[in-house]
């Protein structure tokens, strides 16, 4: 099945899942994120966060197509565009990392190696743009799918406890260990990414 990998824009940010396309946990912080839910206008934020972001930074997604069908999808950007990254214990990201916000793979194109693609596609774009590293926040209470990544997945595919809690902690992920993944972490990458369902978020307490 021909596959391929594409930089999230304006032009394709409605291949993304519904649900995603209208999360907007990350892009707001959490006052505003209730705001624009009760209000309806998540979709609206949510493109408006995509184009304020290319426009000042440059590309802060990937989305990955088998056969012409979105399969899935990871974001990207560094903390001071993601205000909810504010909101956790362990804030903030490392000045010389970028923040891994939330990704996921549709259940049938799981076992593809679409999630080594995604990852490492991130790792080679952020690497030419002079970034060191991934950071993300864990959940090391995770139990449904949410927006937060599971902190025993995160630790699964290679990244590091660099500040720990006893619910958020703070991983980093070195690109140059990414770019080199072995295929046996694939297979817990894709099963964590296939768990990702941003719209049933957990709020950091």
């Amino acid at each position: 099945m021909p596959r391929r990998l594409a930089s999230i824009t304006l032009d394709n940010l409605d291949d993304l899942p519904l649900a995603c396309r209208r999360c907007v946990f990350w892009e707001l912080e959490p006052v505003a994120k209730t705001r624009a839910e009760e209000s309806g206008d998540a979709a609206l934020e949510k493109e408006a966060w995509v184009s304020a972001t290319l426009l000042e930074w440059g590309s802060c997604g990937k989305t990955a197509y088998v056969d012409g069908i979105a399969a899935g999808f990871v974001l990207y950007a560094p903390p001071l565009y993601v205000p909810r990254s504010l909101a956790f214990p362990t804030s903030p990201v490392s000045a010389d990392a970028v923040l891994l916000m939330t990704a996921h793979i549709l259940p049938e194109f799981v076992g593809g190696g679409l999630g080594r693609m995604l990852v490492q596609g991130v790792a080679k774009d952020l690497t030419r743009r002079g970034v060191k590293a991934i950071e993300a926040f864990g959940d090391l209470r995770w139990e449904r799918p949410a927006c937060v990544l599971p902190a025993d997945y995160l630790l699964a595919v290679g990244f590091k406890t660099v500040r720990p809690h006893h619910r958020y902690p703070r991983l980093r992920l070195d690109l140059k260990t990414a770019l080199s993944w072995r295929e046996d972490v694939e297979v817990a990458l894709e099963r964590l990414l296939s768990s990702m369902t941003p719209e049933r978020a957990l709020r950091p307490a």
